[in-house]
């Protein structure tokens, strides 16, 4: 059974708080020391609902038991907390993002999460209510994008390589809307990642990570007017824990389950597409 976790003002502020009074003692922490965590207690990790804790679901209930590992899910529906409460000790791990934006995150919070492990890629796609086609997508209307900087830098790049826009040369997955060199008419509506699908009723066409993409019902393999490239794509979701506990004998194991041939197939078998496996030969 799943674990939900809603996400309030006051969580937010503990969690802040926590992270402040720790963030200063990562090194001297006995419990961020590598090999250290007992082994026996259940394994806790942040994931958002889709299609995150559904994988670890399925560990859970078909791989985990057999490998030794007791595995806890907790939910939550933001970028932010995850990270702040595996920074705390609040989580052992969490499974939610991909390395550009952790990059980004332990830059501008002084977090010190690391990755141990790809686990799938959530194609980000362009969708709309109103238009058919990316030709029908005209000046004077208006497309909504996701504002955090590394999956606005990927919403901006998609809608350049679709020639829906001209970037300035160089900017590369850290495009702003101010790098936008030619907008063709469009106007451009900055929203939260997780409440951009529904804004489709109101914009023209929106800009949706692919896990909040499934949420909404949509499916990015057949709904949306354009989807990112898998091949040589570096937003792959990955596992990401507190510097120091890679060795974790628990982290390690929970690596081992999501890399192996029925994580891939029930992947494979349940999302059709809308998400891809990102490992196969790659070493953990």
């Amino acid at each position: 059974m799943r674990t939900s976790i809603k996400i309030t003002a006051a969580a937010a502020a503990t969690t802040a708080l926590a992270l402040g009074l720790t963030a200063c003692g990562t090194d001297s922490d006995p419990a961020s020391k590598s090999g250290t965590a007992d082994s026996s207690k259940a394994l806790v990790v942040a994931a958002s609902p889709t299609p995150h804790a559904d994988i670890l679901g399925f560990v859970k209930k078909n791989l985990a038991e057999k490998a030794g590992l007791k595995l806890e899910v907790k939910e939550f529906t933001d970028y932010v907390l995850p990270n702040t409460a595996t920074e705390t000790g609040q989580v052992d791990a969490n499974f939610f993002q991909h390395q550009p934006y952790l990059d980004d995150f332990n830059k501008k919070n002084n977090t010190h999460l690391v990755s141990v492990g790809t686990v799938h890629l959530e194609p980000l796609g362009l969708y709309s209510k109103k238009v058919k086609s990316l030709d029908a997508i005209k000046a004077g209307q208006t497309i909504a994008v996701p504002n955090d900087t590394t999956n606005e830098g990927r919403a901006l790049q998609l809608l350049a390589e679709n020639h829906l826009i001209t970037l300035k040369a160089g900017v590369g997955t850290s495009a702003k809307l101010s790098d936008i060199t030619d907008k063709k008419g469009l106007e451009f509506k900055e929203l939260e990642a997780a409440t951009v699908p529904r804004a489709l009723n109101d914009v023209d066409a929106a800009v949706i990570n692919g896990n909040y993409a499934i949420e909404a019902k949509l499916k990015p393999a057949k709904d949306a007017l354009v989807l990112e490239k898998a091949d040589g794509n570096p937003y792959a979701n990955i596992i990401a824990v507190k510097k120091g506990n890679e060795k974790d004998p628990r982290v390690q194991k929970l690596v081992k389950l999501l890399h192996s041939d029925e994580v891939k197939k029930f992947i494979e078998d349940t999302y059709q597409g809308s998400v891809v496996p990102a490992f196969g030969d790659t070493k953990s």
